[in-house]
Parts: C-alpha cells; sequence; structure tokens
C-alpha cells in the first residue's frame, strides 16, 4: 500500500490505517477475541502499518487485543493510542480527566496493555476543560524526551486548542470526523493544519457504515450500539440521509467501485497529509476499504461532486447533545 506522512513529522504510515474501535466497543457486543486478532494480522498482511486504538475502548479491552495482534509485528507498525478519561466503578461512565499525574498512569496501563516499550502516536482523546492544554502537551513533551511517546497528537480539539498545545510540543496529528457526510472541518481545522503542518486523521471516514449504503432508511440499533442516541441515525434522519447514498451509488457506478471505496478515495483526495482509519470487525470489508486507496478521482470528478453534495442536505446532529460539549473545545 502507499504510504503517507503526518504533516511535517518523520511519521510515516500507509494510506489507510485501520481503527480498531469497532472490535471492542460502540457497535454492540465485542468480536471474539482470536477474529479480532486475525483481522488486525489480516491487515498487517495487506500493507496496513497504521493502528487506532484507546484505552476507553471497552474500557481497556481493545488495547489488549491490538497489542496481542501486533507484538509479533512490532517493528514494522505504527500504534496510536489515547489518554483523557477515568471511569466509574462499573467501568461505562467515562469522565474527563486529562490531569498530569493521571496522563502518565494511563501511559503505562497503555504500554503494558499494548505489550510495547513506546506509544508511536498519543492523543489526547478530548480536550479537559480544567487543565491548561499547556500543561497536558508539557506531560506528553516529557514522554516523549523519556522515549515511552514518538508524537503527540489531539482528537477533536478546536483551533485555539490546537495551537496552543502546538506551541508547546508540535503536534503530529489531529484526530477528527470528517467524511462526505461532516464537512465542518472543512471551514478552520484544515487550513489551520496546512499552516501548521498538522496531519489529519478522520475517524468515521464512513459516517459510521452509512456511506456504505449497507444502513437501511428504516434501520434500527440495539442498546449496546452507539448509533441507537445519535440524532443522524434517527428514522428520520435515515430516512432523508439515503439522498447522499444514492449519490455515492452513482459515482461508485461510474468509477467501478463500491460507495465505501468512494468515500474513502474522497477523503484521500482531499490532502497529501490525510490518513483515514475505517474500521470493521469483516475481512472482506477489510479488502474492500483497501481498495479504496487505489481509486483516484481528479479534479473534474472532485468538483462534480461537491456541485452534487451542496444540493443535498443532511439531517441530524453526529452527536447527542450530551456529548457535543466534548468536541470542538
Amino acid at each position: 500500500m502507499l504510504k503517507r506522512t503526518l504533516g511535517n513529522s518523520s511519521l510515516e504510515v500507509s494510506a489507510l490505517g485501520l481503527g480498531c474501535m469497532g472490535l471492542s466497543h460502540g457497535y454492540g457486543p465485542a468480536t471474539d477475541t482470536q477474529q479480532a486478532i486475525s483481522l488486525i494480522r489480516s491487515a498487517v498482511d495487506r500493507g496496513v502499518t497504521f493502528f487506532d486504538t484507546a484505552e476507553v475502548y471497552g474500557p481497556y479491552l481493545n488495547e489488549q487485543v491490538v497489542g496481542e495482534a501486533l507484538a509479533p509485528v512490532r517493528d514494522q507498525v505504527v500504534i496510536a493510542t489515547k489518554f483523557g478519561f477515568t471511569f466509574g466503578d462499573d467501568n461505562k461512565q467515562q469522565i474527563l480527566n486529562s490531569r498530569p499525574e493521571h496522563i502518565r498512569v494511563a501511559v503505562e496501563g497503555s504500554l503494558r496493555r499494548l505489550k510495547t516499550d513506546f506509544i508511536d502516536l498519543l492523543y489526547q482523546h478530548r480536550v479537559d476543560p480544567d487543565v491548561p492544554i499547556e500543561e497536558v502537551a508539557g506531560v506528553v513533551k516529557a514522554l516523549i524526551q523519556e522515549g515511552k511517546v514518538k508524537h503527540f497528537g489531539l482528537s477533536e480539539a478546536g483551533v485555539q486548542t490546537i495551537r496552543r498545545a502546538h506551541a508547546v510540543q508540535p503536534v503530529t496529528a489531529l484526530q477528527s470526523e470528517y467524511s462526505l457526510w461532516w464537512r465542518e472541518p472543512e471551514q478552520e481545522i484544515l487550513p489551520t493544519l496546512r499552516e501548521l503542518g498538522i496531519g489529519f486523521v478522520p475517524f468515521s471516514p464512513l459516517g459510521k457504515g452509512f456511506l456504505t449504503g449497507a444502513v437501511a432508511a428504516d434501520a434500527s440499533f440495539g442498546s449496546d450500539d452507539f448509533r441507537s442516541i445519535v440524532p443522524r441515525f434517527s428514522q428520520t434522519a435515515l430516512q432523508t440521509n439515503q439522498n447522499l447514498v444514492v449519490l455515492i451509488r452513482q459515482i461508485a457506478a461510474q468509477k467501478e467501485a463500491t460507495p465505501a471505496q468512494i468515500a474513502l478515495a474522497w477523503l484521500l483526495a482531499q490532502a497529501p497529509w490525510i490518513v483515514p482509519i475505517p474500521g470493521t470487525t469483516k475481512l472482506h470489508r477489510l479488502e474492500e476499504n483497501l481498495g479504496g486507496a487505489n481509486i483516484t478521482l481528479d479534479e473534474v470528478e472532485l468538483q462534480s461532486i461537491d456541485a452534487a453534495l451542496a444540493q443535498i442536505r443532511i439531517e441530524g446532529e453526529r452527536y447527542p447533545e450530551a456529548l457535543k460539549a466534548r468536541v470542538g473545545r
């Protein structure tokens, strides 16, 4: 697979990474551990070198799975993980916590679960309003000097937070949502990243499965599936948003590709320092997604897509009200 470099850093990764969250968290019951390990190793066999996890996924389970899967090839891959929460007694309540002492505890736990001596890319998972971002960046800078971390990242951070953090410790990558149905980063985030030389790692590049065309207009989701509380996946929104899938299907047919491949190819075409991290639990979907890296959309095609998208209204917020305050700080 082709490689990309995240911003002005030295961190080179496969053009598409693998978001591992869904193997353990967010979309229903966790995948059988051995099946999850097999899928991750299949990704390695197919040229993926960039794997994304976090302590909150499970919590903790996903890091264990990723660590076990990648231990035999640790020197060939880039592992990204995240800190920023403590958990209630039932491990379900997520409490923002980026206090310096907690960051160190979290990193030690991640190193242990990932079976590694260092973390390639360490993200603050969500901005903690109670801890100045300069303190957070300072702790990560110290961890980099100690050799426990190689690169610093932020997730869902706003422009001013990115600038303040970057002034203390250069930020290698920002991870936030970006896709054909969530283009807000184009307004302020992408110009800022371009200016500062920071890479961008879009999560949910397939719109939590919607952009693949596999989510029906009358789909419903179990209580253990995050989409069950996302306004954009309400019955009304799903019906309205099918117009976007129709458009993507049309483009896919013209390119002899699948909707998922078009969604990923479109992201890759936006900038050479963008590295999407689609997730899946199925080998055939993994192979389909990776095919998106082989599709080129030229300038005329991109302009045509933009013009068509401008005529489509997307309904529904991407987060429920209770979680919206955690993004864009």
